[in-house]
């Protein structure tokens, strides 16, 4: 069995497990995002299993894995909407910081201190895979989005998202968020390692899966909030895939 995972970079998230639920603390850009990741996703889903997100429990039915769950931001709202959800994360830490969070806010969600790849080769399946701010971490990307898109039902969805590799983001997401404001710490990121829209595209295709939607993920430093763009993909973007069934 191939493993993609890359200890540095588990090291380096597992050091800030006792954080992520701290909208002031080192994973602030993530939560300044999630309100619009958020809105993505369900978007996605909502249209894809013909679901009303007016509903109260819009994604009942339906099974949605978290990989590199870290402290649960997507996996507790996903519960909250009816989906039963397992978050996984490589670092351990992680996986307990948002089992407590799940209890103290009254959600029943698994966590497991696994990679993509062991669920895989258990044969798991999902309605849905997200795979968010993870894919530019991993050792081997080609691997990982293999082994997540066999974990995708027929007629299931992979969304994921990343950093494209621009100079854009280069002064985004290093300079900027790591050196100027220092939201995160030194060596989060690692340009070289960023992929853009094109590679994961191939990677979802090779994978069996079909892109469906591309969608960029853009920082307004005047407003101070995201939003979503169909045509600005060179920082942040995500992508939806489906696997035809």
């Amino acid at each position: 069995m191939i493993d993609s995972k890359d200890q540095a970079e588990i090291d380096k998230f597992e050091a800030m497990a006792a954080e992520w639920w701290d909208p002031a603390g080192k994973l602030k850009p993530l939560h300044m995002m999630n309100p619009v990741r958020l809105g993505y996703i369900t978007a996605q889903i909502a249209a894809e299993f013909g679901r009303d997100l007016r509903a109260p429990m819009p994604f009942d039915g339906l099974r949605i894995l978290d990989i590199g769950c870290g402290g649960g931001l997507l996996s507790e709202p996903m519960a909250r909407l009816g989906a039963r959800v397992l978050g996984a994360d490589a670092a351990e830490g992680n996986i307990e910081t948002a089992r407590v969070h799940a209890a103290q806010s009254g959600l029943e969600i698994d966590y497991l201190a696994v990679t993509a790849e062991e669920l895989a080769a258990n044969g798991e399946a999902f309605d849905t895979v997200l795979a968010f701010e993870i894919v530019e971490h991993v050792a081997s990307p080609q691997d990982f989005i293999a082994a997540c898109g066999d974990l995708v039902r027929p007629g299931g969805l992979l969304i994921g998202s990343t950093l494209n590799r621009t100079p854009q983001s280069f002064a985004a997401a290093i300079i900027g968020a790591e050196y100027v404001m220092r939201w995160l710490p030194r060596g989060t990121h690692d340009w070289r390692r960023f992929i853009t829209p094109d590679e994961l595209a191939a990677m979802m295709s090779g994978a069996g899966l079909h892109v469906i939607d591309r969608m960029g993920m853009v920082f307004n430093p005047v407003s101070w909030d995201w939003s979503l763009s169909p045509r600005n993909l060179a920082v942040n973007y995500a992508m939806t895939a489906r696997r035809e069934g």
